[in-house]
């Protein structure tokens, strides 16, 4: 029996706001920000991974990386550019278009579906690297959600993901800081309740057959104005790299 991890309401959040993806003042402007961490970080382990050299022009090229939940293709389209053969996914029908419609106008060939992860699993896809990137806290089942993802892994494959951690201070900075205070996002864009501590999200990869390998921080700087990877605060946001062993 295939378990449905899409969340309806949740989608439709994003749904709502799928025209801004690309504006860097818009309602996605906390990931604009956010995003040269993210990239680094999935470049650094993804390399570090298959032993690429992440300095060369088209590092990637042979792989075939998924990126979940990709939105408008914030990260999907810097893969492509690394030499990678990149499948975006998301739930949200509308982020579909924006985000083809972008990465024709940049040049890029993005295989961008409307589909889900337990599809994509039932429909035998596998990829060598996957990008899940703040998506496990819109899911109701996050175990079902990372074991759809897990069987979408190449053995040797690595799947970065990153998400919100749940303590008094993630509420402070994540919903009332980022919400409410700075408006970078709508409210209740985010639910406390959904936020997975580091330790939780370390055992649902675990249960899903995944060797957790490495965890930072993405901190943000406000007096910089700007985000910064920590090897040790992991209070707020942070990202794991998981590999899934050899068979």
């Amino acid at each position: 029996m295939t378990v449905n991890t899409v969340d309806p309401a949740e989608v439709a959040k994003f749904e709502a706001m799928a025209a801004e993806w690309w504006d860097p003042n818009g309602k996605f402007k906390p990931l604009h920000m956010l995003n040269p961490c993210r990239l680094d970080y999935a470049v650094a382990q993804i390399a570090a991974q298959h032993g690429r050299d992440p300095d060369a022009p088209r590092p990637f090229e042979g792989l075939r990386i998924l990126d979940i939940g990709c939105g408008g293709g914030l990260l999907s389209e810097p893969m492509a550019r690394l030499g990678a053969q990149v499948v975006g996914a998301d739930a949200a029908e509308r982020n579909i278009p924006v985000a083809r419609l972008h990465a024709r106008r940049m040049g890029l060939e993005i295989d961008y579906r409307h589909t889900t992860a337990e599809a994509l699993a039932a429909a035998g896809e596998r990829f060598d690297a996957i990008l899940n990137m703040e998506v496990v806290e819109h899911v109701p089942d996050p175990q079902a959600y990372l074991d759809a993802c897990a069987t979408l892994l190449r053995p040797g494959g690595v799947m970065i993901c990153s998400t919100i951690n749940r303590n008094p201070k993630s509420f402070l900075f994540a919903i009332i800081g980022a919400e409410h205070v700075m408006r970078w996002l709508p409210r209740g864009t985010h639910e406390w309740s959904r936020f997975i501590t580091p330790d939780e999200l370390a055992a649902h990869l675990s249960r899903a057959g995944l060797q957790l390998v490495d965890r930072k921080g993405f901190v943000f700087d406000p007096l910089r104005w700007s985000w910064s990877i920590s090897e040790r605060d992991l209070s707020v946001n942070y990202v794991t790299a998981s590999v899934k062993p050899p068979a």
